[in-house]
């Protein structure tokens, strides 16, 4: 599978992405197309012997040549069976390749964009390069190879004779219009059918995340009301959609059927005339229905087509918005040295910049305390210096180099992250820890689990570090989840800690573990920032920084940023257990 780095096979526009993938299978569609070739030039295997048996064989009684024919006929269409088969199975592979071709790129560009709330782009991006697999793997798709030779068949009806090919060519055109007019009528109920329930399994999904509220609160029936109006919607343009699609495709079968039959009546009547054999009618109706066959199919599987129509546009414009990872050079372990510049940051989605020019420095050995309101930016602040957000102005720099001169991955290890919302995932306590890594270092896990103070807890549970957990937490309480996810944050032994709103959920014992973990950072040489409301959070912070309104208030020592902004300092010192000011 190609790495998401940007080179000449992935140019920056989204649309050229997913057809510069297309094209890696460019040989295999050739060859695809060459088994069509054979595949419809063997479709005439019927009509010719049709032709031979009704003219020659009823003929001349010839119970040799019926047998000959007959044998010749068996080995022609096991070979088209054969082709048949084979181009279907490239097909599949083609999709495979495209899919497997674009996976990382697709999911980590959704992870991205993510950040932007409610994007349906970035909510159906896997879902969309999915649908477009499957329609490169589906029987449909092989009637754009097999479409070319309708006109060959219908020119080889008007051979025979011109009022079958008048016949013919006349049904055929009013196929067609029935497949545009099936294109031009199911493209909004298809699309609104797609959109609704798309939106009715988030809410299913919202709904499942918050079971434990919904149960406490007696709100059952008012979520069951709510989801069922979306889904009572979903169902409504699905059965709208499917309403319309099964018309023009019954439409479609109905008018070939007939057509079929009024070629046996026209070649019927042309054969009293004497003006073609018996064998030109049968082998005219055959034809026929070899010639329509694409457009019946085309029309059929239409919802699917557009869905895929709709997934190509989507991924396009999701790959647009989220430019390829450049190749960045491996650069050595920073040191725990943070430096901010100008920071402005506008969040994906915002217009109005939740941080303005703020400005600090961090050194190695050092905790950072940030303070101020509800809204003041902190969380804005952690989730830009873990590069989930990109600076609208200013810089921030790890050792002196800017965060996007790391790639995300690379950038995650040098910088442990416990968000202000702990969530786990689903797998093991010691998976969650590592990462989840596929293959976990388990000295690793211990180690971060014990300057977590998360070690006798874990062991306390029943399978200890092999507990099963879900994305919800299970057995764990929120306290516990907390523990669980600094533990994560320290894995791998990061330079910088960012921790947001860290004792939240914590109780006396987490808290002492918390300060510890701290100090231990301290020790070690690493730099911690931690955002917070509660005293006790700051204790083991040699710095702070006062944030309001996205403005820097202050920033300095800890005791002397207190005493300037706080007049009772001494009271709120001593509540979190500092002491007085020196």
């Amino acid at each position: 599978m190609r790495p998401a780095y940007r080179n000449a096979a992935f140019p920056a526009d989204g649309f050229a992405e997913l057809a510069a993938a297309r094209r890696q299978s460019r040989a295999l569609y050739w060859a695809v197309g060459l088994f069509s070739f054979f595949c419809n030039l063997l479709m005439l295997t019927g009509p010719l012997y049709m032709l031979q048996v009704y003219d020659r064989v009823l003929g001349s009684r010839s119970e040799e040549t019926l047998v000959a024919l007959s044998l010749l006929v068996a080995f022609l269409y096991g070979v088209m069976g054969l082709l048949d088969f084979t181009r279907g199975r490239v097909m599949a592979r083609v999709g495979a390749r495209f899919q497997a071709t674009l996976d990382r790129r697709v999911f980590e560009a959704m992870l991205s964009r993510s950040a932007v709330a409610n994007d349906p782009v970035a909510q159906t991006g896997l879902q969309d390069l999915e649908a477009v697999q499957r329609l490169m793997a589906a029987p449909v798709l092989l009637v754009v190879f097999d479409l070319p030779w309708t006109p060959f068949f219908l020119a080889g009806i008007a051979l025979f004779h011109p009022w079958l090919g008048i016949l013919a060519v006349a049904g055929g055109s009013l196929l067609v219009l029935i497949t545009v007019l099936n294109q031009f009528y199911s493209r909004s109920p298809v699309l609104k059918a797609n959109v609704t329930s798309h939106r009715a399994t988030l809410m299913a999904e919202e709904i499942r995340g918050e079971a434990e509220t919904i149960q406490s609160m007696g709100m059952r029936g008012a979520a069951f009301s709510r989801w069922n109006g979306t889904r009572q919607t979903s169902l409504d343009e699905s059965v709208l959609a499917s309403d319309v699609g099964g018309s023009f495709s019954s439409l479609t079968k109905t008018l070939r059927m007939f057509l079929q039959s009024a070629m046996l009546g026209l070649g019927a009547y042309l054969v009293l005339k004497a003006e073609v054999t018996a064998g030109v009618m049968i082998a005219s109706s055959i034809l026929l229905s070899r010639a329509l066959a694409p457009i019946e199919q085309l029309v059929g599987h239409w919802p699917q087509v557009q869905r895929a129509r709709k997934g190509w546009q989507s991924l396009g414009e999701l790959l647009s918005k989220v430019p390829a990872d450049v190749r960045r050079t491996a650069l050595p372990k920073p040191r725990a040295r943070l430096d901010v510049q100008g920071l402005t940051v506008v969040p994906p989605g915002d217009t109005r910049a939740k941080l303005k020019t703020v400005s600090f420095k961090l050194e190695p050995g050092q905790a950072l305390g940030v303070i101020g309101p509800s809204g003041a930016g902190k969380t804005t602040l952690a989730r830009t210096l873990t590069g989930f957000w990109k600076p609208a102005g200013g810089v921030v720099r790890l050792d002196g180099a800017s965060l996007d001169q790391y790639a995300p991955d690379v950038l995650g290890q040098h910088i442990g992250y416990l968000p202000q919302r702990v969530q786990l995932f689903d797998g093991t306590i010691a998976e969650n820890i590592a990462r989840l890594s596929p293959d976990p270092d388990s000295t690793k896990v211990v180690e971060a689990a014990k300057k977590a103070a998360a070690h006798d807890l874990i062991t306390s549970l029943p399978d200890g570090y092999d507990t099963r957990v879900t994305s919800g937490g299970g057995r764990l309480s929120g306290g516990q989840m907390q523990r669980v996810a600094l533990a994560r944050a320290l894995y791998d032994d990061p330079v910088l800690l960012i921790l947001d709103e860290p004792n939240s959920n914590l109780d006396n014992e987490g808290s002492l573990a918390l300060n510890n973990a701290i100090k231990g950072m301290k020790a070690a040489g690493k730099s911690v920032l931690i955002m917070a409301h509660r005293p006790s959070a700051i204790q083991e912070c040699d710095l702070l920084l006062v944030l309001e309104d996205g403005h820097r208030s202050a920033f300095g020592p800890k005791d002397q940023v207190l005493r300037e902004m706080v007049s009772n300092h001494e009271q709120l010192l001593k509540s979190a257990g500092m002491g007085g000011v020196r």
